[in-house]
């Protein structure tokens, strides 16, 4: 397969383009760190190639992503963490968050859509956060809420085309990004078991790849409850 991965350079991203390459298909790694492209290629000279660029800059994404015209997977991964202090409450931390989560990822989806063919897959990297009214989620939270809406409402409308639009809602995952984190985090996985989830559900065709199974188990039972229920529930959790 020809599989294109936007926030390789570490993370989720990274070990999924890895990953990928090793089992020999062909990736074209995508991220802001030139650097970590350059290992990235280094390791699979033959497998991998990279675009530089930066997702939340709409015209230089259009420009890279355009390009790429004979592609089987779209994996978007590239995404930021904040958690918001209500007692603080910043109203920049949504946009600057929302910026590179929700239309960031749009802008790689405008790029790429229109070169997509019947069998292409579009895989939109999500959260299970959307599920449950965290503390402190408020921000991250809900631009992944947004990814997955989008997903579905885009799973309608190319199912004329033939692309299967998929997401990913894993729970905590050990990466540079949750590593940042100063709370427990219960069930936290992988990158290796986090990218085997992915890339296991992107092969059964899976709607929602949802992983570790019983963390997310939990939560779509808790997603099920009476509002109210869920809001005690978070605050006992917290």
């Amino acid at each position: 397969m020809n599989i294109v991965i936007t926030g390789a350079t570490s993370g989720i991203g990274k070990q999924l383009a890895l990953d990928y390459a090793a089992a020999g298909h062909h990736v074209v790694a995508c991220g802001r760190n030139q650097e970590a492209l350059q290992q990235l290629q280094q390791r699979f000279e033959q497998q991998i190639a990279s675009l530089c660029f930066d997702v939340t800059d709409k015209a230089q994404t259009i420009q890279q992503l355009a390009t790429l015209t004979d592609v089987d997977c779209v994996i978007l991964c590239a995404g930021v963490c904040e958690y918001l202090d209500v007692e603080r409450f910043d109203s920049d931390m949504f946009e600057r968050v929302y910026r590179v989560n929700v239309f960031g990822m749009m802008h790689c989806v405008e790029a790429i859509l229109p070169n997509l063919k019947a069998g292409s897959r579009l895989v939109l990297v999500g959260s299970s956060a959307r599920l449950v009214p965290f503390t402190r989620a408020q921000v991250y939270g809900s631009s992944k809420a947004a990814i997955d809406y989008i997903a579905r409402s885009l799973e309608v409308d190319l199912k004329a085309r033939g692309i299967r639009v998929q997401s990913v809602s894993p729970g905590f995952v050990e990466t540079p990004m949750t590593d940042a984190n100063d709370f427990e985090m219960p069930m936290r996985v992988s990158v290796d078991k986090a990218s085997k989830a992915i890339r296991r559900g992107i092969e059964k065709n899976k709607t929602d790849i949802a992983f570790p199974t019983f963390f997310a188990l939990f939560l779509k039972f808790i997603a099920r409850l009476p509002a109210s229920w869920q809001v005690a529930i978070s605050k006992r959790l917290a």
